[in-house]
């Protein structure tokens, strides 16, 4: 009986290996449910293939092909678990400037809100800046760029949404320190006029009227179409502060102002304080 049973048990495992689809079969399988929008089909075929054909031709492309199922699921974390082993064991693939860009873009989705904790956006920023550094000329170079701007234009936000809180609270020491971050740290980021008009206002509560006119000399340099730099200039008038050399607000499409060159920036920045 003893015998019998094992005879069957290999009879059973034969069956199920001449009934598993071959390594091409599988791949292809899973490359048809993704165009038929099936991801969680497509990781499965995927996943499988890698299980039972680890040595096959179709094996790293499956690796890299599950993780892009995953994450057109959502499943950021995971995607990233695939993709990471998609790169340690094959670095030097030609499809690993695009592994790298699918794995910053797992974290460059979970950016939080700026209400939220940053973390997620320092991970993204970091990730997409590795797209840059390993692979300048790809053409995920570029994107990534963009999208590095925008995740510092988001910490940025967040620095102005803390920086306002502690201005509310009367904290101004700590209100100051936001906004000169942002100045100084994101340059090129749509938040500096506020930033700067913003520190106009603690100055004036503060008594440090000539902090708060270099502040708003430093806004109508760069920006003077602004509405910040409007706001400034209002504010100085109405106290019979203003600067004899500071000018009329002028008209502009963009209440945001034209931002000045980071370098050309920093310098009139330092210059004046």
């Amino acid at each position: 009986m003893l015998l019998l049973a094992a005879c069957a048990g290999k009879k059973s495992a034969d069956e199920m290996v001449s009934h598993m689809a071959s390594a091409d079969t599988l791949y292809n399988n899973g490359i048809d449910a993704l165009r038929s929008q099936r991801y969680a089909l497509a990781a499965a075929e995927f996943e499988v293939l890698q299980q039972n054909y680890p040595y096959s031709g179709y094996t790293a492309n499956a690796q890299l092909m599950e993780g892009y199922a995953d994450y057109l699921q959502d499943k950021y974390p995971d995607a990233v678990q695939q993709l990471d082993r998609f790169l340690e064991l094959h670095p030097t693939s030609p499809d690993a400037a695009y592994a790298f860009y699918l794995r910053a873009l797992c974290y460059y989705e979970q950016v939080a809100d700026v209400q939220r904790d940053q973390q997620g956006t320092i991970e993204a920023m970091n990730a997409l800046e590795e797209v840059i550094t390993r692979f300048p000329q790809s053409p995920y170079a570029r994107d990534a760029q963009l999208k590095v701007d925008l995740c510092r234009d988001h910490l940025a936000g967040k620095e102005m949404l803390v920086g306002r809180f502690y201005q509310q609270q009367r904290n101004y020491e700590a209100a100051v320190n936001r906004y000169q971050r942002v100045i100084q740290d994101f340059q090129t980021t749509n938040h500096v006029p506020e930033a700067l008009e913003r520190l106009v206002e603690v100055y004036l509560d503060l008594g440090l009227t000539e902090q708060a006119r270099r502040s708003a000399s430093v806004l109508s340099f760069n920006y003077p179409g602004s509405k910040w730099y409007r706001y400034s200039y209002n504010m100085l008038r109405s106290e019979h502060l203003l600067a004899a050399n500071m000018p009329a607000p002028t008209s502009s499409q963009h209440d945001g102002g034209t931002p000045a060159r980071r370098g050309f920036f920093s310098r009139a920045w330092h210059a004046v304080f």
